[in-house]
């Protein structure tokens, strides 16, 4: 069966990109968010499994989708995709329940090794 997938990111090429970066057997549908009020939406409204998550966004950032996953207790994993590698910011989203962080632009080989790692495929 599927798994329902999110992609939460402002811009439509780092979306598209990560969707096509995704590996050949990894059995999911996709669903796309461009900010953090759109994805919260999505996340309330369908059965989202597991979320591929920006940080710097528009409306609402990645850390504030995780914080509300958090006080919303909405079931569904959290891997964020996103560019700003500072330490301190890798720390807060784990903090906050993010299972894995990814530099941006995410590698097919680190997608796969993370969904992997994660019994996702």
């Amino acid at each position: 069966m599927a798994l329902n997938v999110l992609i939460c990111d402002d811009s439509l090429l780092a979306r598209n990109q990560l969707k096509k970066s995704l590996p050949a057997d990894f059995d999911a549908t996709i669903v796309t968010a461009s900010n953090g009020l759109e994805a919260l939406t999505v996340l309330q409204t369908q059965d989202i499994g597991l979320v591929f998550l920006d940080l710097t966004m528009p409306e609402l950032d990645g850390v504030g989708v995780l914080e509300a996953i958090k006080a919303q207790a909405l079931d569904c994993l959290v891997i964020v995709v996103s560019a700003d590698i500072q330490p301190q910011m890798q720390q807060r989203v784990m903090e906050l329940g993010a299972l894995a962080f990814i530099q941006k632009p995410a590698s097919a080989d680190k997608l796969a090794a993370v969904l992997h790692k994660y019994g996702l495929i």
